[in-house]
């Protein structure tokens, strides 16, 4: 029952006049934040992400603080195709040595060759702090010396940490604006087809774009205030979720606004009734997402913090337009907004005869079979995860091709694997032999000299035999950092990337314990609140969970099979469960809330089958939605961002057509009254209906003893 409170607030919303004013406060406080809110706090450091107590974090910290620790090498690799360099192209290396001069800090060192000439590299000392605009043009400029003048059959390559850096921000350079394109024309195109009318689709779209400007520059006055840096990646993500979960909300809010129609001949009344009843599953399912969100707050991880914070911020906004602002619009364009298929008093209820009735019928009468079987698929799904592998190396986490990626594997050919990478150790200058005798005891190093140092701190620079990144490079660094833990008084660390990217693996898979029992907590509480249950609230929960598993099993078997991806990036697994534990229980909200409302009436099995007969449709188009926003990150370069998407988006559908559809619905009818578990709902006996007979009506209508 809406409270007095809330029937106010909708009474103001939904008002002939106050719609008028609803919307002149929204498009000022719109254009307030829009016009003040400037841009996010961003940060390009590598190590920025990783807590302060990590060993690399700590190695680069006191790195900045030696001579030279301000650097950022680029490298250029020069090949000839597997065969030796040419005098040729050793004059036209020192040439360009001279040229690549006006751009370094400091002397630019002769060339290193391999030992069998089919490779060399030119280390161009650049600034480490500097902004990624200006790296940009540098590295462009360095490129273009570097191959003007080269001799035919000869080629270079700029890789190192400056071109790695340059060529993420070039990959996303226009990225978002095409991923907001394709979300807004994706957005689009369903809404039109859901809504068959040539301008209801445009008011939702409206709303939900609004929210979505809203959102990034509230998050931009937010990571300021709180010193929290924004990438690329995050803007991106967040914009998935403001616009599949702020048009879900709309879809909703509107189907139930149709529906209120067809009994109301006032729109407005009818519009109240709408946003009474779906205003709560709309606040339970946005407060379920963004506590889930924010349940990242205990993540070591900088970057996951950042989503967290930001999807809250984006999520909260969102549910505040679909509720506020999509009913004061509503409120002002009246019934013809539905054109041509006006809904009416007296019209037939389509949702009472059509698939989802049908499907709520099949389910009635073969309940425990349609059970084994909805489980059996998603365990079936689920065994793609035997071949799962978890961690991509730097050279893996590109969709396109990127010339510091294929700098790096030149240098492999040629060098041993970990020269263009090597780790670093810092230790106490005082013991600085005892570390390098240390450090050349490891099996897997290559090779390991003093690189300088200070009075007080000596720094060696480790080669690896292995590939950057492999399992056997992180065997190697836990093995280093074992080894001169026990050098007595040598204090020693060890950094590098490699160590940075062993310490964010680590990072991210101890977030991944935490936070994992925090949100399905925190999922299970807001259920028990919102149904009153208990046993409903664990086994929504419990498939949402399987769900998630039958899900990342699919797509494990697509990345590995199919596309080529050799593992699943590090945060994958984390933000794949986030996203899907918290927004696909909001299709379960959307239809036991309803099942508890029709079940009060008509018992649990006949409640059920009118909640999925008539959320269904509805529930299904927000599910394709959703699935066809979050599929849309993989415009974005970044297999990471294609990896959740593809994830999110199977198992947002896999959610929607199986487990709210067929499993939820059966477990409900096999357990009947004790569904709604310790609640007044388990406690009422009434007759359990009769199985609907093959090809009778699947819906005959409201039985006030049907259903337990």
């Amino acid at each position: 029952m809406p409270t007095p409170l809330g029937t106010r607030l909708t009474a103001i919303i939904c008002g002939r006049w106050t719609a008028w004013l609803v919307l002149l406060a929204a498009a000022s406080f719109s254009a307030l934040v829009i016009g003040f809110a400037g841009d996010p706090r961003t940060g390009d450091d590598p190590t920025g992400a990783l807590p302060e107590a990590a060993e690399s974090v700590q190695v680069a910290e006191l790195r900045r603080q030696l001579p030279g620790g301000q650097l950022n090498p680029a490298l250029v690799v020069y090949s000839r195709d597997g065969v030796p360099l040419t005098a040729a192209d050793d004059a036209a290396i020192t040439a360009d040595r001279a040229a690549f001069a006006r751009d370094a800090v400091g002397d630019v060192g002769p060339p290193v060759y391999a030992p069998d000439r089919t490779a060399a590299l030119v280390a161009v000392p650049l600034p480490a702090e500097i902004d990624i605009e200006r790296l940009g043009e540098i590295v462009d400029r360095l490129r273009t010396e570097a191959r003007d003048g080269l001799p035919a059959g000869a080629t270079a390559e700029l890789t190192g940490g400056a071109g790695f850096t340059a060529d993420v921000a070039a990959a996303f350079d226009g990225a978002n604006v095409t991923l907001l394109a394709a979300t807004v024309a994706v957005v689009a195109a369903l809404l039109l087809i859901t809504y068959r009318s040539p301008w209801l689709w445009l008011v939702p779209l409206a709303v939900v774009g609004t929210a979505d400007v809203v959102s990034n520059g509230l998050i931009a006055i937010v990571s300021r205030a709180v010193d929290l840096r924004i990438d690329p990646s995050t803007t991106g993500i967040v914009d998935v979720l403001v616009f599949g979960a702020g048009t879900n909300y709309a879809l909703l809010l509107i189907a139930r606004y149709r529906e209120e129609l067809r009994r109301e001949a006032d729109r407005r009344r009818a519009l109240r009734r709408a946003l009474g009843s779906a205003g709560p599953a709309i606040t339970a399912s946005a407060l379920t997402v963004v506590l889930s969100l924010l349940t990242l707050l205990a993540a070591v991880l900088a970057n996951d913090r950042a989503i967290g914070v930001a999807g809250a911020v984006g999520i909260t906004t969102a549910m505040l337009y679909g509720l506020i602002v999509l009913p004061a619009a509503l409120s002002v364009c009246g019934r013809g907004l539905f054109w041509p298929f006006v809904p009416r008093p007296g019209q037939p209820d389509p949702t009472r005869s059509g698939i989802w009735a049908r499907a709520g019928a099949l389910v009635s009468r073969r309940p425990r079979t349609v059970l084994a079987g909805s489980l059996l698929l998603l365990a079936v799904l689920a065994t793609g995860l035997l071949d799962a592998r978890i961690g991509l190396s730097k050279t893996e986490q590109f969709r396109v091709s990127a010339e510091s990626i294929d700098g790096l594997a030149t240098l492999s050919r040629s060098f041993p694997p970990g020269a263009a990478d090597p780790v670093i150790v810092v230790a106490d200058a005082a013991r600085a032999p005892a570390v390098l005798a240390a450090v050349e005891t490891v099996d897997g190093v290559a090779s390991a000299r003093p690189a300088g140092g200070t009075d007080d701190l000596a720094v060696v620079e480790v080669v690896l035999r292995a590939e950057p990144d492999s399992a056997e490079s992180y065997r190697v660094i836990r093995d280093l950092r074992a080894t001169l833990g026990s050098v007595p008084e040598a204090d020693a660390l060890v950094g590098g990337s490699v160590a940075e990217n062993l310490d964010t693996r680590d990072a991210a898979l101890r977030d991944l314990r935490v936070v994992v029992p925090l949100v399905l907590v925190m999922v299970l509480a807001v259920l028990i609140v919102l149904l009153r249950s208990i046993v409903a609230p664990l086994i929504l929960v419990g498939t949402v969970v399987a769900t998630f598993f039958a899900a990342l099993g699919a797509a494990t078997t697509l990345f590995t099979q199919v596309l080529g991806y050799p593992a699943l990036d590090t945060s994958v697994p984390l933000l794949a469960f986030l996203f899907l534990v918290a927004l696909g229980v909001d299709y379960n909200i959307f239809l036991t809330t309803r099942a508890r409302e029709e079940a009060a009436v008509d018992g649990t099995r006949q409640g059920m089958r009118t909640a999925l007969a008539v959320t269904g449709g509805v529930i299904t188009s927000a599910g394709v939605l959703l699935a066809a926003v979050f599929t849309v990150l993989g415009v974005l370069p970044l297999v990471t961002l294609t990896e959740i998407g593809v994830i999110v988006g199977f198992g947002v559908l896999l959610d929607t057509l199986l487990v709210r559809t067929l499993l939820v619905p059966a477990i409900a009818m096999v357990l009947g009254r004790r569904f709604w578990w310790p609640s007044a709902l388990a406690r009422r006996r009434v007759p359990e209906p009769a199985p609907v007979p093959v090809g009778a009506d699947p819906m005959p209508g409201r039985h006030a003893d049907a259903g337990g």
